[in-house]
């Protein structure tokens, strides 16, 4: 099955990245993306897989690639159709969040994988991702909290399905009791 090898492709992809872009992130975007998709009567789930599966096999911040050649590379190896291939590039190309920060994907696809994508930022492991972030990249503990300010806590508000919304506010609500904890924290 595609998929199973579309995992075992991130798996060895991102072998060695521990900085919260990794295959971990990886199927945890997939598993939203399947759950959401779930509620998306007429949505493509070959396509919702394979895009959130291959979502960041060419982010810039790990990968000096262009025009999703990892992502392309692997789907022409595995026998995908060209048009497939464009329509699983345009899902991709719409996930990152600084390039589309309030654009709204075309497709229920891109959607769907968007907010899957943006789910991961939010919650438990989103404060663990941020931290696991800025620690390899020698970020100050108050340069990663700010980053909950400029990108996490506004998540929230820019999912586009309801499965979606709800799985943010949750996960919302844990960033809030987490910022208010470490402020009492680190209070004088």
């Amino acid at each position: 099955m595609l998929t199973e090898k579309a995992i075992a492709y991130i798996g060895e992809l991102f072998r060695e990245d521990a900085g919260g872009h990794d295959a971990a992130h990886t199927l945890r975007v997939y598993r939203n993306a399947l759950r959401i998709a779930a509620s998306e009567p007429g949505c493509d789930m070959e396509i919702v897989s394979l895009a959130a599966l291959l979502h960041d096999a060419d982010d810039p911040k790990l990968f000096q690639t262009r025009d999703q050649e990892n992502a392309r590379s692997f789907l022409r190896e595995n026998g995908v159709p060209q048009e497939r291939i464009e329509q699983i590039c345009v899902v991709i190309r719409g996930v990152s969040f600084s390039r589309n920060r309030d654009r709204i994907p075309a497709t229920i696809e891109g959607r769907i994988v968007q907010d899957a994508d943006r789910l991961d930022a939010m919650g438990a492991v989103g404060i663990a991702r941020t931290f696991a972030y800025g620690g390899q990249h020698g970020r100050p503990l108050t340069d990663s909290v700010q980053h909950f300010y400029d990108k996490l806590l506004l998540l929230k508000d820019l999912m586009h399905t309801e499965t979606a919304k709800a799985m943010a506010a949750e996960r919302y609500a844990f960033l809030l009791s987490f910022l208010r904890q470490l402020d009492a924290e680190r209070a004088p």
